[in-house]
């Protein structure tokens, strides 16, 4: 593959998997169907003021997404595939080509309106791979395991994997073959979801019902906190260094799980994340430029 100094990146994103995802994070698994949002034509015409408002709750920041793209370098080529005859979707064509998002149209190929995008999308990533030698990354925005052999098979070729997904609506198994994996809501300039206010209820109850973003839960800490001692393990082993650079730690635990990302779990920066865990890791504050840290030993912890 020709050496370039910027990286090049190719965006795919499974339009329906991420909106569908992300309606049924905001209402409940399976309210997209329940709601027959799919049988909606252009305009959104036949829906209840109820319906519109659920959809509005549940809008995906499609810029979020390509922006995100933008960090890793240069983007080359960007794709959304979806049935573009469905309402909500059609709602989004303008803002993807201002974005210059070519639209690949697909259509419901069975009865349970199951669409080929996953066959389709893979296979123009491995066309594209080979068309295009100097692409350096690949985004693929979507959840579904589905897409686990053509992220494998884009790492085989040299490529590094970037995957997006909304969180409730993602395969692990999905984020486990790529590089890295990034949770949608976490992203930059993405508003958390506020749930359609029903007709007749209180206010006071739809902002109870809103949901919010929680802090770090027990599990999710015991898991992060076990995923850093394991990479500070293996770091420590390798080097054979008292001290490791915060950075590398972090692409440790990155490889180690590609779907780590403090700031999902609520830390703004990985120092903060550190900090939280000062029982487990310990900070060099000697040197304010060089962010350093260590594990401590068994019998501080």
């Amino acid at each position: 593959m020709p050496e370039h100094h910027e990286s090049r990146v190719a965006v795919y994103i499974d339009f329906d998997n991420i909106v569908i995802s992300r309606y049924d994070q905001v209402h409940g698994r399976g309210a997209w169907r329940k709601d027959n949002v799919y049988r909606l034509g252009p305009g959104l015409d036949g829906a209840s003021a109820e319906l519109r408002a659920k959809i509005e709750a549940a809008t995906v920041d499609i810029g979020a997404i390509i922006d995100y793209a933008t960090s890793f370098g240069t983007t080359v080529l960007s794709r959304a595939y979806a049935d573009w005859s469905i309402g909500v979707n059609a709602g989004y064509q303008g803002q993807l080509m201002e974005r210059a998002v070519d639209l690949t149209q697909l259509f419901p190929a069975t009865a349970q309106m199951k669409n080929g995008a996953d066959i389709r999308l893979a296979v123009d990533v491995v066309e594209d791979l080979f068309r295009l030698p100097d692409v350096t990354h690949v985004v693929i925005a979507a959840g579904d395991s589905d897409y686990i052999a053509v992220a494998q098979r884009a790492k085989r070729l040299g490529r590094h994997v970037v995957g997006v997904g909304v969180a409730g609506g993602t395969s692990r198994a999905l984020a486990a073959a790529c590089d890295e994996f990034a949770d949608y809501d976490s992203m930059p300039g993405v508003r958390q979801p506020a749930q359609a206010e029903p007709r007749n209820a209180k206010k006071s109850d739809a902002r109870a019902a809103s949901p919010r973003k929680s802090a770090e839960s027990a599990t999710g800490k015991k898991a992060s906190s076990q995923l850093l001692i394991r990479a500070l393990e293996l770091m420590h082993e390798r080097d054979d260094a008292d001290w490791l650079h915060t950075s590398e730690v972090k692409r440790q635990m990155v490889r180690l799980d590609p779907a780590f990302n403090e700031k999902a779990i609520g830390y703004s920066t990985f120092g903060d994340f550190l900090a939280s865990r000062a029982n487990i890791a310990e900070l060099d504050d000697s040197n304010a430029q060089l962010h350093k840290v260590r594990l401590r030993h068994g019998e501080d912890r």
